[in-house]
């Protein structure tokens, strides 16, 4: 469990469009098998130590005539960004993504003293 002061708590949170394969005719929406997308997001301001990271999926346009297959996470979290990776399979057809993500953790502080 991490735990955090209270007077140092930092969220920071966006939504990005992953991929629209449907216009350009990507493997999202052509390919068939295991298919992978990776996406880096740099925070506004780093943290001071890791921060939990949850990634959801907030649009989805899929092929209504193939199982909807999908799996999101955050990888290579650090304190500056992480990684969104977006994966699927099968026959699986994704034309368009947009994902939701919220970091929280500790952050600097306008008391904190740093001792060089």
């Amino acid at each position: 469990m991490q735990k955090l002061s209270s007077t140092r708590i930092g969220i920071a949170q966006g939504s990005i469009v992953l991929f629209s394969d449907f216009q350009d005719g990507g493997v999202m929406w052509t390919g068939e098998g295991p298919r992978e997308l990776r996406r880096a997001v740099v925070f506004d301001e780093p943290f001071r130590a890791l921060p939990a990271v949850q990634v959801s999926l907030s649009m989805w346009d899929i092929d209504q005539k193939h199982n909807p297959r999908m799996d999101i996470s955050a990888d290579m979290i650090t304190l500056e960004g992480f990684v969104i990776v977006f994966r699927t399979w099968g026959d699986t057809r994704v034309a368009r993504v947009r994902a939701d993500w919220l970091a929280i953790g500790g952050c600097a502080h306008e008391d904190d003293w740093e001792i060089l």
